[in-house]
């Protein structure tokens, strides 16, 4: 199949892949806009696992205040050169990092973060949850394993849906950015505040968000 200029383009604006990349992607899928996005997330992939094991000492911290100024999020992203560090591509990386963080409030970095304890305890509520519904036994375990993965994706930060385009997940987003400037990025930790988070309201106040739900 034929690929025109235009795709090539559109592809490109999509992903940020280099011109001959996306015209490869879209020759291995035939013209397919969506398949061509995977193929280069693949490479994306690929090419991030290669750089994988590099140290990346470098890197800078993002924030992000969200308007009322009542939520922020601090985040450490590395990278292996100050260079990098100081580019557009890298810098807009973390801003959109921070500002996902904020959104989306994610509890771990990645997956192998989650303490064994807290994997255990997730997985004992997903077997009773389909015990209860009436599955049978021995698919438990399946029904199980299955729930755990829509965990990650819930609390993991590198499998959460990126919030700018839920198409891809925030480590496709990572490595999209690591194939394009040939460093390894890694987002070594995170901290989100809220105001008032995890504090009990004094007992005035608790009255008073009572009276008024109350009409009172």
């Amino acid at each position: 199949m034929a690929i025109n200029a235009n795709q090539v383009k559109e592809l490109r604006e999509k992903t940020g892949a280099g011109m001959m990349d996306c015209k490869n992607a879209l020759t291995e899928s035939n013209g397919d806009m969506e398949q061509a996005v995977v193929w280069l997330r693949k490479k994306g992939l690929a090419s991030a696992q290669k750089k994988a094991s590099r140290i990346a000492a470098e890197g800078m911290i993002g924030h992000y205040i969200h308007p009322g100024d009542k939520l922020g999020v601090l985040v450490e992203v590395n990278c292996e050169t100050d260079f990098a560090a100081k580019s557009p591509d890298f810098t807009q990386l973390v801003k959109d990092l921070a500002m996902h963080i904020a959104a989306q409030n994610p509890l771990y970095v990645r997956r192998d973060e989650v303490p064994d304890e807290v994997l255990e305890k997730e997985k004992e509520i997903y077997k009773d949850q389909a015990r209860a519904s009436g599955k049978p036994e021995h698919i438990i375990d399946k029904i199980a394993d299955g729930k755990l993965e829509s965990y990650f994706q819930m609390a993991c930060l590198y499998d959460q849906q990126f919030v700018k385009d839920p198409s891809q997940t925030v480590e496709h987003l990572i490595n999209a950015l690591i194939g394009k400037i040939g460093e390894n990025i890694k987002v070594r930790r995170f901290t989100r505040f809220k105001t008032g988070e995890g504090l009990e309201k004094r007992k005035s106040d608790l009255a008073g968000d009572v009276a008024a739900a109350l009409g009172g």
